[in-house]
């Protein structure tokens, strides 16, 4: 049943590489080239919107695996669509800094 104290904000949102008219909802500025459910739930906790992450396919490409975040609604949908789509993009910019550090330590043979 719906539960309409939520709102269900899909990977394909943030996507860089889709148009917006393949589903793409926030401007090429803010989105983040192929997002992970991982780091989108993580910004929706960062936020603390008690994200529920659930792999699933986006209903217009029903051959491309993908997923959703269902988060509780704080306001608009665009408003929160937007926030989403920066902090996503600073847990992209973490997950990319720890990997570049893990590296560093390594001594090259």
């Amino acid at each position: 049943m719906k539960d309409y104290g939520r709102q269900v904000f899909w990977l394909d949102y943030f996507d860089s590489e889709l148009k917006r008219s393949e589903g793409r909802r926030v401007p090429l500025s803010t989105a983040t080239r192929a997002p992970v459910l991982g780091e989108l739930g993580e910004a929706c906790r960062r936020l603390n919107l008690q994200p529920e992450p659930q792999t699933a396919r986006y209903p217009s490409r029903p051959l491309r695996e993908s997923g959703y975040v269902s988060v509780t609604k704080l306001g608009p949908k665009h408003a929160l669509l937007i926030r989403i789509a920066r902090e996503l993009s600073v847990v992209r910019g973490l997950g990319q800094k720890r990997q570049t550090q893990s590296h560093v330590g390594r001594k090259k043979r």
